[in-house]
């Protein structure tokens, strides 16, 4: 993190980003200085409430984020930056989006946890327009123009007031990554899942060290102490009031446990009961540590792809054997009325033999378990996800792939990346095709 000091003092020139989070009200003109180089600015966590209409001075500027600040308007001069790409204002009090505020580039939008009723129809004109998070607003309906956003791939919608998913969304050619509970059209949970999930006293946990920290909540390992008085060790997630860029953290542990047992799920143990701050949380099964991260969280210039270690590679078994669990997970959640909405490499932990386990729900959301064209679609858009996920692995092998599995593997992933939503097949057949290769 930079300081307003530095910045004054001249200290930054010719950096590419800067970080500045020290109470600004005030959008600090020195920043201007800085035009022949800053490409990423961050100015999130200060008391901002305007930018200068001269913003596009900036003319190499091609990431902002204003997150947690107080703004309650989109500013317009964002829309006249012409390299600006990724736009972050999280955690605002924006109600106004005005179609002029959307710089000609936009790639990436982040407008999570405002008091958004309305979107311009500009939002569809912006060919580019790859990601979008609208989580934590108050929409009752997105704008058709959106139709028009043929390179849409992720899209977070949870917890808005909307009724229904327009048709023309699940029809979206390139739309992979969709998240909507919290919504009133949302199919509701298993209510006999929940209810049939055992408590676990808060008193009979012992925390100890932490194993990792999310959006929705922090991952503990921890001793249980059963009811017969033997020990056990387990992971206990204690999940975050906040709304996250994917929707409600309760939605995802409501998720986690209408999901049911599946060999390739992390399992649920029980609910947490009595915490002295009345804090959610989930007993879970503790993963051994020989299990590690598929691939690393998308970047600013990857935008919705994972980013992969550059010495990742898999034999084909390996492989095959990722693409099968996940794909057996993901049916199986399908055929639970849930689709993930996030299945990513990111969130896959595997070990060496590619035993893997497919992990946070934080995107998941409830649809009906009959077979209606909706229904068909929702699944069928996470079909795309597992077919970029096969491409991903197919270029990772680096042994024991004859030609005719390699052109295989290579037609299934077209077959569950086509254009035609409908067209795609579904985890039953891809299964299938797994095991004949």
């Amino acid at each position: 993190m930079h300081t307003l000091a530095q910045l004054r003092a001249g200290e930054l020139s010719g950096i590419t980003r800067l970080d500045l989070s020290c109470g600004l009200t005030d959008f600090p003109r020195e920043i201007f200085d800085l035009a022949d180089t800053l490409e990423v600015l961050n100015l999130s966590g200060n008391a901002l409430s305007s930018l200068p209409d001269d913003l596009h001075c900036l003319s190499r500027l091609r990431v902002l984020f204003c997150s947690d600040n107080q703004f309650t308007e989109l500013p317009e001069c964002l829309g006249q930056c012409t390299a600006l790409t990724m736009i972050g204002f999280k955690a605002n009090r924006i109600v106004d989006v005005p179609g002029g505020a959307l710089p000609p580039l936009l790639r990436w939008l982040i407008l999570t946890d405002n008091q958004i009723e309305t979107l311009p129809s500009e939002l569809g004109e912006r060919a580019n327009l790859q990601k979008l998070m609208l989580a934590g607003n108050r929409l009752k309906a997105l704008p058709p123009s959106l139709s028009q956003c043929h390179r849409l791939e992720l899209i977070r919608i949870a917890a808005n007031q909307l009724t229904e998913l327009p048709q023309w969304l699940l029809t979206l050619p390139s739309l992979t990554w969709l998240a909507y509970a919290g919504n009133p059209l949302e199919t509701e949970a298993d209510a006999a899942a929940l209810q049939a999930t055992p408590l676990i006293e808060w008193s009979a946990l012992r925390l100890q060290e932490q194993l990792g920290e999310g959006a929705s909540g922090v991952i503990s390992r921890a001793i249980w102490q059963r009811d017969d008085a033997s020990l056990q060790a387990v992971a206990v997630k204690l999940y975050k009031g906040e709304m996250t860029s994917d929707g409600s953290p309760l939605h995802e542990m409501n998720a986690c446990i209408t999901a049911g047992l599946h060999a390739n799920l992390i399992r649920v143990l029980g609910r947490v009961h009595g915490h002295p701050d009345d804090q959610q949380g989930l007993v879970m099964q503790l993963i051994d540590p020989s299990f590690r991260n598929l691939a690393g969280l998308p970047s600013l210039a990857s935008c919705s792809r994972d980013v992969y270690a550059n010495d990742c590679r898999f034999s084909a078994d390996v492989a095959l054997n990722i693409a099968a669990g996940i794909a057996s997970a993901a049916g199986h959640l399908h055929q639970h009325g849930i689709t993930h909405g996030d299945l990513y490499g990111h969130n896959i932990l595997l070990n060496e033999h590619g035993e893997c386990l497919l992990g946070d729900f934080g995107a998941a959301s409830f649809h009906a378990t009959t077979g209606t064209a909706q229904t068909q679609a929702l699944q069928r858009i996470e079909v795309r996800a597992f077919g970029i996920l096969l491409g991903e692995l197919l270029a990772r092998i680096n042994s024991g792939l004859s030609d005719d599995r390699r052109r295989g593997l290579e037609t299934l992933e077209q077959r569950c990346c086509q254009a035609d939503v409908l067209g795609r097949p579904g985890f039953s057949e891809i299964i299938e095709v797994l095991e004949n290769l």
